[in-house]
């Protein structure tokens, strides 16, 4: 659901409920508890602070953590790098201004300049909620050839990824394993929506995702956050058949909500095989 002033309570809720006593070193007593994970007061003596600040904490009653309890937590809760990105995020997103109109993305003309020299290797440009901001002709045939090639160039009708992935059969039917991939779109688009609480459009497409497709709004509702890195996929191509790609995304220092992303096949696979066949056919 779209970011609002309770979502750092609800992330510290949800990453306090997959802990046990014993993942922290704390004694379980085997007593039956009745919700899962570790207690309020439990966490709060992990990360030293008192408990009734860290109830007002978690039921958005107070806004003013410090750096060093931020740490803390982090800590206690066993969060990685993604995870702690992004509870800084929620912490800091009170003290940001209102909601504005953003900025239309746009990819720089040497990054065209360079998807474009990539040649025989798919590239795809996505920005902060996933749409797709150039791609060159390998990347718009592997992924999402059935689609217009000029459609990153108009603004008004740019594919979004996780749109495709939810809401567009065809692209769902590309991947094999389409429930990673729409785990690993839905962990990205939650640490976007960290980094930009006050993005009516990124609202504004989470909001109709979630009441379009009932697989995102239960990945969505797991709070899980993870950044696009190297993953591997099975894709069952319209044209080519059966094709595995290790995908990179990369970020770019001069852009950061821009990611490059760009897949690979094994030198001297079927797979490598069959993207030579494509990158023929799209000459």
């Amino acid at each position: 659901m779209p970011l609002h002033r309770s979502d750092l309570g609800e992330f510290l809720q949800s990453r306090r409920a997959r802990l046990r006593p014993q993942d922290v070193g704390l004694p379980s007593y085997d007593e039956q508890r009745r919700v899962p994970g570790l207690r309020r007061e439990e966490l709060a003596e992990l990360a030293g602070v008192s408990a009734s600040y860290y109830a007002r904490l978690e039921q958005g009653q107070s806004f003013n953590a410090s750096a060093e309890v931020l740490s803390a937590l982090a800590r206690a809760l066993r969060l990685d790098d993604h995870e702690y990105e992004h509870l800084r995020d929620l912490a800091d997103a009170r003290s940001r201004g209102r909601n504005t109109p953003p900025a239309i993305e746009r990819p720089r003309p040497a990054m065209r300049s360079l998807m474009a020299a990539l040649g025989d290797v798919p590239a795809v440009l996505t920005g902060r909620r996933g749409d797709i901001l150039a791609w060159n002709r390998l990347g718009h045939a592997l992924f999402a050839g059935h689609l217009d090639l000029d459609a990153p160039d108009h603004p008004a009708r740019r594919p979004n990824i996780a749109r495709l992935i939810f809401l567009d059969e065809l692209t769902r039917s590309l991947y094999a394993d389409w429930h990673d991939k729409a785990r690993s779109v839905v962990e990205h688009l939650r640490l976007m929506a960290g980094r930009h609480p006050r993005d009516p459009l990124m609202a504004g497409l989470i909001g109709e995702l979630a009441i379009q497709s009932r697989e995102f709004a239960t990945l969505w509702a797991d709070y899980r956050v993870h950044a696009c890195d190297t993953t591997t996929y099975h894709l069952q191509h319209p044209v080519v058949g059966a094709i595995t790609v290790t995908q990179q995304s990369l970020t770019l220092t001069a852009a950061p909500d821009q990611f490059l992303a760009l897949a690979t096949t094994e030198v001297g696979s079927s797979s490598e095989g069959a993207m030579v066949m494509l990158a023929q056919l799209t000459r």
